[in-house]
C-alpha cells in the first residue's frame, strides 16, 4: 500500500464527524486491514449500560470500508452497499476495537468483514461479526 493511500485514509477518517463524536481513533492501517478503536462513553451506551449496537456498527462499518479503500487506487472511494451484523455478546468494558478486513477484492464489489471486540480489564471479548460489500467509486 502506498503512503498516499494511507494518508488518504487517515485524512478521510479525520473528516468523519461521527467518528469524532464517538471518540474513535484509527489505530492501524495495512493493506486490506484497518483497525478502529472507540471508548464506550456514557453517551454511547444503551439502557443496560452496555455499548450501544450503533457504536458497534459504526466503527465496524468504517473499519471494513477503509480496509476496502486500502486496496484501491488513490483516486477511488468506496460506499457501503450492504452490511450485516451478528451481535454475539454485550459490549462490556471501557473500549471497543473493530478490525476490518477484505475477504474478496473486486472491480464492482468488495466483500468485507469486521470483527468487533470489547476490551475489559485487558481481555478482548468478540461481541460482533459483520459482513458486507463495498462498492468502489471511480473518479468522474
Amino acid at each position: 500500500m502506498s503512503r498516499d493511500i494511507k494518508t488518504k485514509i487517515q485524512d478521510s477518517f479525520a473528516a468523519q464527524s461521527l467518528m469524532r463524536t464517538l471518540g474513535a481513533e484509527l489505530t492501524s492501517v495495512t493493506p486490506g486491514r484497518v483497525e478502529i478503536a472507540a471508548p464506550i462513553l456514557d453517551t454511547s451506551r444503551q439502557q443496560h449500560g452496555f455499548a450501544h449496537a450503533g457504536l458497534t456498527f459504526s466503527i465496524g462499518d468504517s473499519a471494513a470500508g477503509y480496509a476496502a479503500l486500502s486496496t484501491l487506487p488513490a483516486d477511488h472511494e468506496v460506499l457501503t452497499t450492504e452490511m450485516k451484523i451478528n451481535l454475539l455478546a454485550p459490549g462490556k468494558g471501557a473500549r471497543l476495537i473493530a478490525r476490518g478486513k477484505v475477504i474478496k477484492p473486486g472491480r464492482r464489489l468488495i466483500v468485507v468483514q469486521s470483527d468487533v471486540y470489547a476490551l475489559q480489564d485487558g481481555i478482548e471479548t468478540h461481541i460482533a461479526l459483520m459482513t458486507g460489500t463495498m462498492m468502489p467509486v471511480a473518479p468522474k
